[in-house]
């Protein structure tokens, strides 16, 4: 009897690479980036996140192993770098340890700037990752984090920045500036494991993570990769409040509303059956306490996706609640 072994090269968000031993299959990612927070820690948190997203992506769960990779900045002074380093250190530990695995190895160099990031493994059996090309007519998109982060966090840069600020003052207070930031950061550095664990509960057909190339950009990825002949549309934007109005007052630069803002370590972008996708987003919110949604439709098409012209904006959160983030 002859098996067929699924072998994903380069274009999805990780590698399926198929291993001479019994039927296993090699499941692997690597992503660094530059500091976007300022919380040394939370921006190693948020750097490991963003590794593993790409596994959880593939409906993989647990991860075998993880590496880091450091670029030292030149610029910094020693007390600078024996301050920050070892926290960029410890988040991404941390947060691969809050996964349920360990970083075993890596490289540091020393850069004229600082990144991190880091290699990310898992060994799999067949049944244990979703091969992110099943989407059907009648489906839905489901995604699993609000847009926005890339707003966020340079709306918070830009309250140093009197020019900028003045662009964006007349439609966010300072507090809602902070409050975005705060938001962000508690997003970006959240695991998407439950999406993923919940992926195949739910029977979904595949999935990708929303990063650099935005919402639209990684729908697009995810729609030329399909078996069938399907188009997405997309119909809602749920975004952490008040970023949208932020992004309008800045004109056109982030892109935001045409999907192609960048996000950093943002939500799992998820083709469900049309029956199981609300009771996909209660069971998330009631594990989580997060909201995931409903954002759009597959039809039958030739592997494109696009935004509505008008989209629905939803504000994450909805109403503000005292001493709560979300």
């Amino acid at each position: 009897m002859q098996m067929t072994f699924t072998r994903i090269g380069i274009g999805m968000d990780s590698s399926v690479t198929p291993i001479r031993h019994g039927g296993l299959s090699l499941v692997q990612t690597t992503d660094f980036f530059y500091p976007l927070v300022e919380d040394p820690y939370m921006m190693g948190k948020i750097a490991c996140a963003n590794v593993l997203s790409d596994l959880f992506a593939m409906g993989v769960t647990e991860c075998d192993n993880m590496m880091m990779l450091l670029g030292v900045s030149t610029k910094m002074t020693e007390k600078e770098r024996d301050v920050v380093i070892p926290l960029m250190m410890r988040g991404f530990k941390d947060c691969a340890m809050e996964a349920g695995t360990t970083v075993t190895g890596g490289q540091t160099v020393m850069n004229p700037w600082i990144t991190i990031g880091g290699v990310a493994t898992a060994v799999c059996q067949p049944n244990e990752f979703i091969v992110p090309d099943s989407a059907v007519p009648g489906d839905v998109l489901v995604l699993t984090k609000p847009l926005g982060t890339q707003v966020a966090v340079n709306a918070h840069q830009w309250l140093d920045q009197p020019e900028r600020w003045n662009r964006i003052k007349l439609v966010v207070s300072e507090e809602d500036v902070k409050k975005a930031y705060m938001r962000a950061m508690d997003s970006m550095a959240r695991l998407n494991r439950t999406a993923a664990r919940m992926m195949h509960k739910y029977n979904a057909h595949g999935a990708t993570d929303v990063t650099g190339f935005g919402l639209l950009g990684h729908a697009m990825n995810l729609a030329r990769n399909q078996k069938h002949e399907v188009s997405f549309v997309i119909h809602n934007l749920p975004i952490i409040a008040k970023m949208a109005s932020v992004a309008k007052a800045c004109g056109n630069m982030f892109q935001l509303l045409q999907g192609l803002s960048a996000e950093t370590s943002g939500g799992l972008l998820i083709c469900l059956p049309r029956e199981q996708a609300a009771a996909y987003c209660k069971d998330i919110e009631k594990q989580e306490g997060y909201q995931a949604w409903i954002i759009g439709i597959v039809e039958k098409g030739n592997r494109t996706a696009r935004i509505i012209d008008k989209p629905r904006v939803i504000e994450v959160p909805a109403k503000e609640k005292d001493g709560e983030l979300w």
